[in-house]
């Protein structure tokens, strides 16, 4: 049978319906795209919540979240955990955020109305069975501190996966890895007494996206840039923007051959 996301429960998409304007901020994100909120399980069964920053463009060609490059990276963060399905992940700003821009955008987490909203989708996508959160990045740090009804778990802060400082990343992956395995339940067909990180990331770190979190009828290879890693010139994403036209073009690749 073939797997796929068929998007969120009723009452969780008419609470992203509802996710407040950007549109007095729009100078701070590529705001013409749009919202994408999710990757995962929102029926509140997840074990394990992960909170990045924001979405990019090759997101907003799957509709979910974290499946580019650093979701892939992300994805490989889970399998260590064992989990292969029992994880929800989403991001503390709804929009695509310009990254010369992002501290500028720190104060709109702590806006009332943006702070309530994500607040409450934070409670309405999380239930008994959750274990741990991750957060991936300041600004998904920033999001859980202001989380007043947080539930008592395991939280680990640690870089986005796409930092710049190779060895504070994966220096940090490791111990939070270390210390997750304690808490988190491998999922009945996951494992989590594999390798942990070495001193560098390399393509063993990976994990291509399930196709049970994306939607239905997406390309096979959407979720899976191993090719593209080891290709020469290295691409680590099919999706990129247009130079030419950042705020409004993108550029999809299929992988050769």
């Amino acid at each position: 049978m073939v797997e796929y996301d068929p998007g969120p429960p009723p009452e969780v998409a008419d609470h992203l319906d509802k996710v407040p304007s950007y549109a007095a901020h729009q100078d701070l994100f590529w705001y013409d795209w749009g919202p994408i909120f999710y990757r995962g399980r929102l029926d509140r069964s997840a074990k394990l919540l992960c909170i990045a920053s924001d979405p990019g463009p090759t997101e907003r060609i799957a509709g979910r979240t974290l499946v580019g490059d650093a979701g892939q990276r992300v994805q490989g963060f889970l399998s260590k955990l064992g989990l292969t399905r029992s994880y929800v992940c989403v991001n503390a700003y709804a929009y695509a955020l310009l990254p010369s821009r992002s501290m500028s955008a720190i104060p709109i987490l702590s806006e009332p109305e943006q702070q309530s909203w994500r607040n409450e989708l934070l409670s309405m996508i999380v239930g008994p069975a959750l274990q741990a959160v991750v957060t991936f990045g300041l600004q998904a740090h920033i999001a859980v501190e202001l989380w007043s009804s947080a539930p008592p778990v395991m939280i680990k802060n640690v870089p986005h996966p796409s930092s710049r400082d190779a060895t504070k990343l994966i220096t940090e992956w490791h111990s939070a890895v270390t210390d997750l395995r304690t808490v988190v339940t491998p999922d009945p067909d996951g494992d989590n007494s594999g390798p942990n990180y070495g001193a560098r990331f390399s393509e063993i770190d990976y994990a291509p996206i399930p196709r049970g979190d994306l939607p239905y009828g997406v390309p096979s290879w959407l979720g899976d840039d191993s090719r593209g890693r080891q290709s020469r010139p290295k691409r680590r994403n099919t999706v990129e923007r247009d130079p030419a036209d950042l705020m409004h073009t993108l550029i999809w690749r299929a992988p050769t051959g």
